[in-house]
């Protein structure tokens, strides 16, 4: 993306990890009710992109920076969370294997980011 970032909305890692989020809720949806205090909910919480729209709305660049590495910590243990799912039967490798990758691409991107903001 080129031009003026004048909200989260407009950062391509935002953008992403709602994506990410989206295909989290579709993949849990159908997966048993007893799950849904469990896994279910351990994997829809760690998908949200909210660490990142929260940070950005912070008054100062540490603080920012610090909910991108929150962000960063929620993405492996997404990713731990989709490996469990597909150890114990609740999903397919085919079925996450999309949403594995996103995992690695969006950190990617936050680490980028964390140290575009770092002071020089």
């Amino acid at each position: 993306m080129t031009g003026k970032i004048n909200s989260y909305k407009d950062l391509i890692v935002w953008q992403q990890a709602m994506d990410l989020a989206v295909a989290t809720y579709s993949l849990t949806k159908a997966w048993p009710k007893e799950e849904l205090y469990g896994l279910t909910s351990q994997i829809r919480r760690s998908a949200t992109s909210a660490n990142i729209a929260e940070g950005y709305g912070r008054d100062n660049t540490g603080s920012y920076q610090q909910f991108l590495r929150i962000a960063q910590g929620s993405l492996k243990e997404l990713k731990t969370h989709l490996q469990i799912a597909e150890r114990i039967g609740l999903a397919a490798r085919h079925e996450i294997h999309h949403m594995l990758s996103a995992t690695e691409a969006i950190g990617k991107m936050l680490r980028q980011l964390i140290i575009k903001l770092a002071p020089e």
